[in-house]
């Protein structure tokens, strides 16, 4: 009875680790195709900026790789692309920790709260993968 009710546990928080993926590659997509808009939704200013641009294709191009690698590889491999989620979801919450200051506390708390819970999720993963 245990083994089922771990085998369901490590189901669901599969599920959300796809789930999550899915959500990257849509962001890492939206990103890509409309950088100014996404840019101003991070909180960045309004005029354009090539150098702004970039910096967001090069995050969408991230989001992209991370989601994809996560959802075409299969349980073994998939270790290791939660493990490289959580350390960048991880360092994106710090980042917008450091951002407080520069930027709108509601600009920064979104940011963290974004990237914390998506670390978090991670994080339940590596330590059912840790413990399994």
């Amino acid at each position: 009875m245990a083994d089922a009710m771990e085998d369901q546990k490590r189901d669901r928080v599969d599920d959300l680790m796809v789930h999550v993926a899915r959500g990257r590659i849509a962001l890492g997509a939206a990103a890509l195709v409309a950088p100014g808009l996404s840019a101003r939704a991070l909180g960045a200013a309004k005029p354009t900026d090539g150098g702004r641009d970039l910096a967001v294709r090069m995050f969408a191009a991230r989001e992209i790789a991370l989601g994809a690698g996560y959802l075409l590889s299969k349980d073994p491999d998939r270790v290791l692309w939660a493990r490289m989620g959580l350390v960048v979801d991880s360092l994106d919450a710090a980042s917008g920790l450091r951002s407080r200051r520069t930027l709108p506390l509601w600009r920064a708390a979104a940011a963290v709260a974004l990237a914390g819970g998506v670390a978090a999720a991670g994080a339940a993963k590596v330590a059912k993968d840790i413990v399994r």
